[in-house]
């Protein structure tokens, strides 16, 4: 069991993995893609938002699949999609074009983050719970670091497009790792008897469960506010207001997203050893600081430190919402609220924090804009209040 755990933990990892390469591969191909088409700042943020509008469609329909028709099977379907229309970014040749494959591509990666962490949460035991899908949340950060590293090289040699046909290449690595991990045994064993299987409607079937899906459809709109407001238009603030050269904007990009992995891995040990209301708390406590902290900055070597621990607390927090709504829900819904609450919360937050971001920089500035972000983590301290403790629980 613990070796299909592992397993089960790095597949979805990897899947994972994909749904954070493809987003930080849009920031840095932005400022290419506002020259090739001739559209302002704020025009170019909407590629975000219609990407996890299709996500957010994508989550719904994978989700409701991977109950009823079994978790790995669906979720290499949804790789494939993800691939092809990533793929064909590259060749976009308008605005309105690349926006459409954008939103396909999303369609894709809406299923990674929430059939993943249901994967990860039947697989491991309950006093490693949430470690496991901290694990998964570590993939899309590793997604992430690697973007941040090949987009310099990869548009000096290829341009902008280059990064869209390039992410093609994971995709295909997802596929051939998943060929060998086996259903989840809970969700076998479970199947037989799974009436609500899939049911976008059983999400919201007591008072106790909307007050659930409502709390978690909060929290996941604060997280990605905070992290695609700031990580869209962060490699553009560094290089416009900063002077960063592209090649040194990778290198802040990655500490930021290395301080964000050990955020993750911390959180993880906290939540299955404090429980999830006080781990929660303290990063959302910390991710309000360092972001104020981090928009007063200037000085490069400042700028580094104070990215890797704006990270570490700004994100340090995704792989828990995985352990959070596992833990509330049967597993005959559970990929279904996994995939379906995470991207409505990714699809109001993150699809509001880059054009939010845009329109404030326009008139403030990138520091002020990114500084603003502190107060939505109030709003995520006061949420967790409607969340249950259930550290430990076994999973219905």
């Amino acid at each position: 069991m613990r070796h299909y755990a592992g397993l089960a933990v790095f597949s979805s990892a990897v899947g994972h993995a994909l749904d954070g390469l493809d987003l930080m591969i849009l920031g840095f191909a932005m400022s290419g893609i506002m020259a090739s088409f001739g559209v302002d700042r704020t025009t170019a943020g909407t590629l975000t938002t219609v990407t996890l509008a299709g996500a957010f469609l994508g989550g719904l329909a994978f989700g409701r699949m991977a109950d009823r028709y079994g978790r790995i099977r669906v979720l290499t379907y949804s790789v494939v999609f993800f691939g092809v229309f990533t793929l064909l970014s590259a060749f976009a040749p308008n605005f309105a074009t690349m926006a459409l494959f954008r939103f396909l591509a999303g369609v894709g990666i809406g299923a990674e983050f929430g059939i993943g962490m249901a994967i990860a949460s039947e697989a491991s035991s309950p006093e490693n719970r949430a470690k496991a899908t901290s694990g998964v949340g570590l993939g899309f950060q590793v997604g992430v670091l690697a973007a941040s590293l090949m987009s310099a090289p990869i548009i000096t040699a290829f341009g902008w497009r280059g990064l869209f046909a390039v992410g093609i290449v994971p995709a295909v690595v997802a596929i051939a790792i998943r060929a060998f991990v086996p259903e989840p045994p809970l969700y076998v064993r479970s199947r037989e008897s799974q009436e609500e299987r899939g049911s976008l409607r059983g999400l919201f079937a007591t008072p106790e469960r909307t007050r659930h899906s409502i709390a978690i459809i909060i929290l996941c709109a604060v997280q990605n506010c905070g992290y695609f407001g700031i990580m869209t238009w962060l490699p553009s603030y560094l290089n416009t207001e900063l002077d960063l050269s592209l090649t040194s904007t990778g290198l802040w990009t990655a500490v930021t997203v290395l301080g964000m992995m050990l955020g993750i891995s911390v959180f993880g040990f906290l939540a299955d050893h404090l429980g999830r209301r006080p781990a929660f708390w303290i990063f959302q406590v910390g991710a309000a600081v360092m972001v104020v902290a981090y928009s007063l900055l200037s000085d490069p070597t400042m700028l580094l430190v104070g990215g890797f621990f704006m990270g570490m607390f700004a994100n340090g927090m995704i792989g828990g919402y995985g352990a959070l709504i596992s833990e509330l829900y049967p597993t005959s819904l559970r990929a279904t609220a996994q995939t379906a609450l995470y991207n409505t919360g990714r699809f109001i937050g993150g699809g509001l924090g880059p054009v939010a971001i845009a329109a404030i920089a326009d008139g403030h500035g990138f520091a002020t804009a990114i500084g603003a972000i502190s107060l939505i983590y109030a709003v995520a301290f006061v949420t967790m209040f409607l969340v249950p403790e259930r550290k430990g629980a076994a999973l219905e």
